[in-house]
């Protein structure tokens, strides 16, 4: 289950920023983006990057404005309990996270889906690749391209994107965070 229909409408009508389904958060003042389709395991990977130490930026949207900086929308962790379609959301204070404020540029995307026992191998993506990566999950990609495509191409192009798919992700972040 993706979220609420209400999220989707609004990601879908923005006019100034464009909405990417993806968990966002901080590292050394660089946006980390983790794009991806509900049930990819992104509040995972999120969750263990807060744990390293990143600053959160959302669970559900990158929200980026025309000059591919990505701002805070943070929403509450949607946190499922094993294979449950619905996640539980958990208040940000309950877990004592305090979000990010400012706009930040886009220091990598890692384009990742959760699979059990594999391994992680990522492999950097080109930037028309990372460009694709991202439209496959933009929300309002083919609404508007003449807005939506220069924002995905500043975001590609200025970017390391990496992909793999992923076992546990506890282990793989001392290697994502290398990247940066």
């Amino acid at each position: 289950m993706g979220p609420p229909h209400s999220e989707l409408l609004t990601a879908f009508r923005a006019k100034d920023y464009l909405f990417v389904h993806a968990g966002v958060v901080a590292w050394d003042g660089k946006a980390i983006l983790l794009p991806g389709r509900s049930m990819s395991g992104k509040t995972t990977l999120v969750r263990a990057l807060l744990d390293a130490g990143a600053e959160y930026y959302s669970d559900e949207f990158a929200v980026l404005d025309a000059e591919g900086r990505v701002h805070p929308y943070p929403v509450p962790l949607s946190i499922r309990d094993g294979d449950n379609s619905v996640g539980c959301k958990i208040p940000l204070e309950t877990l004592s996270i305090q979000p990010g404020t400012e706009p930040l540029p886009v220091g990598l995307v890692v384009v990742t889906q959760y699979k059990p026992y594999a391994r992680w191998r990522p492999e950097t993506l080109t930037p028309s690749q990372a460009m694709l990566a991202l439209m496959n999950n933009t929300v309002a990609a083919r609404r508007e391209p003449t807005f939506t495509m220069p924002i995905l191409k500043q975001v590609a192009m200025g970017a390391t994107t990496i992909a793999s798919k992923r076992g546990g992700a506890k282990r793989i972040v001392p290697a994502i965070l290398q990247h940066l």
